[in-house]
């Protein structure tokens, strides 16, 4: 017999893509978050599937009656009432990772194109312009990459260095020495990493621990002449530190998919909603537009986690946690904190 299941805020090409994956399912889809309006269309459901701005609350709970599961398609899962959940004996579930190549692979491209000069190459031959005045840049191999965050997406990172013939150290506040033996790394402290390196990339989560941890007073450790590389999440610098440090040359260059300034971001693919908001200090703004104009920084929009095989595999986990739990094998299971 077929369950029934209700997915929101999805796009045309998700909802393909789900009907394959789930045959045995009688779906309805909306593009929109779910609200007190169409909750009345999904009363009988089995399964609910969201994304974050759908506010699974305790009150949508109980006109759920017959509901067994919630699959967000997200990491986190703020927008849930786990604790009604668990009264409700309803299970939820949701996908903890979906592009740490991705983001790695981004990574790279930031590094290559301040290594080999390629924006300023590509306008200069752009405007007919082939002289290789200014454009010299210097090879990877031989030198020191510092990752600040080995988990999932700087172990990607990682490996991705050993095939350029780098030297890694890492920082981490958690060792695995099988880890550093396995991938060919060194443990630091962040101090050290900033003293030694050639190239820093940021792959720490943002929190209250990590709030600017690269800010003016250890900035200036850093080896001049050193690139900066981010794409976790602007906060982890400090603005005002990071423009003083590309004007007096301490570094010599910055990659950044994120800027300090981004309001709240809780999960990427929140960029590509219309909900996103866009409200943002000016002061930090400002100091993001001088960086803006400098033709040894590199920025992106926040678009290092885009690609289609990333948001392909945020579907395709959903897809796999509602069959598991059908199967009664639920899995990446959402505990209460």
């Amino acid at each position: 017999m077929k369950y029934k299941a209700a997915f929101f805020e999805v796009e045309d090409w998700e909802r393909e893509h789900i009907k394959k994956g789930l045959k045995n399912a009688n779906i309805v889809f909306f593009g929109r978050e779910l609200d007190s309006h169409s909750i009345n269309d999904i009363k009988n459901i089995d399964v609910l599937s969201v994304f974050i701005y759908s506010k699974i609350t305790r009150e949508v709970i109980g006109k759920l009656p017959k509901l067994k599961l919630i699959a967000t398609m997200s990491t986190g899962y703020e927008h849930i009432d786990l604790e009604e959940c668990r009264k409700r004996n309803i299970a939820v579930c949701n996908v903890p990772n979906y592009g740490e190549n991705t983001v790695a692979e981004h990574t790279f491209a930031l590094i290559l194109a301040l290594s080999r000069k390629i924006c300023q190459s590509y306008e200069r031959t752009k405007k007919g312009d082939f002289s290789l005045e200014g454009l010299r840049g210097f090879d990877l191999k031989g030198k020191t990459l510092g990752v600040v965050g080995a988990g999932s997406i700087g172990q990607h990172v990682i490996r991705i260095a050993g095939g350029f013939e780098m030297n890694v150290v890492a920082f981490d506040v958690r060792k695995d020495a099988a880890l550093a033996k396995k991938l060919g790394f060194k443990y630091a402290n962040l101090n050290n990493l900033l003293k030694i390196s050639d190239i820093i990339t940021l792959h720490a989560p943002y929190n209250k621990f990590t709030h600017h941890m690269i800010n003016k007073s250890n900035i200036h450790l850093i080896r001049k002449g050193a690139l900066l590389v981010n794409t976790s999440r602007g906060g982890l610098i400090e603005t005002e530190a990071l423009v003083e440090a590309l004007s007096d040359k301490t570094l010599a260059g910055a990659g950044l998919d994120v800027l300090e300034e981004e309001c709240s971001i809780k999960e990427e693919k929140q960029l590509l909603s219309k909900k996103f908001p866009l409200e943002c200090n000016l002061k930090t703004m400002l100091q993001n537009h001088i960086m803006l104009e400098q033709d040894n920084v590199i920025i992106t929009p926040h678009n290092a986690f885009n690609s289609g095989e990333a948001l392909k595999r945020i579907i395709d986990m959903t897809i796999e946690n509602i069959k598991a739990f059908q199967k009664g094998k639920p899995t990446n299971v959402v505990k209460e904190n």
